[in-house]
């Protein structure tokens, strides 16, 4: 964040990883949709490829994330990939899930999903050339990729613990994220 708020101002900054957070929160609201007729009976809708449609934007944006972090410093970059990489696997695993759902075959699945896992590629060599011609075009995809780490960890990550009952591995989570914490806190005094 402190490169962002380099570039921009400090409000500038916020309002633009406020933003982010917002349009993250629409996308997941617009593709998470159901239109039900009646109460207690909702067929499998066209969710599975809307699903696709949504991770390939999310995964352009995180394209341009990547590349717009490695331009700024490498060891930014590094930890992006790493964090972005982290999240899309379990991502990845979910959507295969919602095809397979959806009544997609597996081999079709399969390869749908590997298409979508592409845009990221396609967002990173374009948010790279994109970056290159502009430099202060790099400024704003801070605020974007901050924006959607802090939708995920409050949306997804933190439900997910909370929901955990079992007190031994609430305690291992718990250590976790005070682990990653640490880990950000030594990255700081690296630079």
């Amino acid at each position: 964040m402190p490169e962002g708020v380099e570039k921009l101002s400090a409000e500038r900054f916020f309002i633009m990883v406020l933003a982010s957070f917002i349009l993250f929160y629409f996308i997941e609201k617009i593709l998470h949709w159901r239109h039900c007729h009646e109460e207690g009976e909702c067929a499998v809708h066209s969710f599975g490829y809307m699903s696709l449609i949504g991770d390939s934007i999310h995964n352009f944006i995180d394209g341009l994330i990547i590349a717009a972090t490695f331009l700024i410093d490498i060891r930014l970059g590094i930890a992006t990939a790493v964090a972005i990489g982290v999240h899309e696997i379990p991502q990845e695993i979910g959507d295969f899930a919602v095809l397979l759902y959806a009544g997609v075959k597996k081999s079709k699945a399969l390869f749908l999903n590997f298409l979508v896992a592409l845009t990221i590629v396609i967002g990173g060599v374009i948010g790279y050339f994109w970056a290159l011609r502009s430099e202060n075009i790099v400024a704003y995809f801070l605020p974007l990729a901050t924006g959607g780490f802090l939708y995920v960890s409050t949306s997804d990550l933190i439900p997910e613990i909370r929901k955990e009952k079992d007190i031994k591995r609430s305690l291992a989570s718990f250590g976790i994220f005070l682990m990653g914490l640490a880990i950000m806190y030594l990255a700081t005094l690296i630079e």
